[in-house]
């Protein structure tokens, strides 16, 4: 029994020295304004993450929009629930870039998107944002990065901005103020396992 109330104790106090630790990071933290978020690595989720985001603002009663590259000609489960919930969605709608095989296209396609983004990064009525994927377009050249750069720089005070990709540009990086990166451990694909619709897209 005393060894029993020994162990209580040392638990306590460890606890009570993470809750100060808390605590205290908590009070430092007093500036406010919108976020720059960006989700990257090799891993799947990163997309999963991001619309994840916007259905948490959605349900706190924020106003999202979305911008989604590259996967555009999927059947899109989120889109399918978030449109009716009163997101917007400007997408591609060209498919992955290996299958068009088409840079020209491909890039015009990317900056009629891209024009609608930079509509909503000047919107203050829009709370949070999501590009889905942008991190390729400014891989691909299709979206100059210092374009990209200046209109999340201008944003309104309060907005905050999402991105997800693979290979996210050291430059969004360093801007963001949360990167977290996605480390593929294992993958049902590379076992022979289809996508499955509802879980995988």
């Amino acid at each position: 029994m005393v060894a029993e109330n020994d162990k209580q104790q040392r638990h306590k106090a460890r606890q009570e020295k993470v809750k100060q630790q808390v605590d205290a990071k908590v009070a430092a933290a007093t500036e406010v304004k919108g976020l720059l978020l960006v989700i990257t690595g090799n891993g799947k989720g990163k997309s999963t993450s991001g619309f994840g985001t916007i259905a948490r603002a959605v349900g706190h009663g924020l106003k999202c929009s979305v911008a989604q590259f590259i996967k555009g000609t999927w059947d899109n489960g989120e889109r399918n629930l978030l449109e009716k919930l009163g997101v917007e969605f400007q997408v591609m709608a060209t498919g992955f870039t290996w299958e068009t095989q088409n840079k020209q296209a491909d890039t015009e396609a990317a900056q009629l998107v891209w024009q609608e983004c930079k509509r909503m990064l000047q919107d203050e009525s829009i709370d949070v944002v999501l590009f889905d994927e942008l991190t390729y377009m400014v891989t691909y050249g299709y979206i100059d990065l210092d374009e990209v750069v200046e209109a999340l720089n201008n944003r309104p005070k309060m907005q905050s901005v999402v991105i997800t990709g693979r290979a996210a540009h050291r430059t969004l990086i360093e801007m963001a103020d949360t990167v977290s990166e996605v480390k593929n451990v294992k993958h049902a694909f590379e076992s022979g396992v289809k996508a499955l619709k509802g879980v995988d897209w």
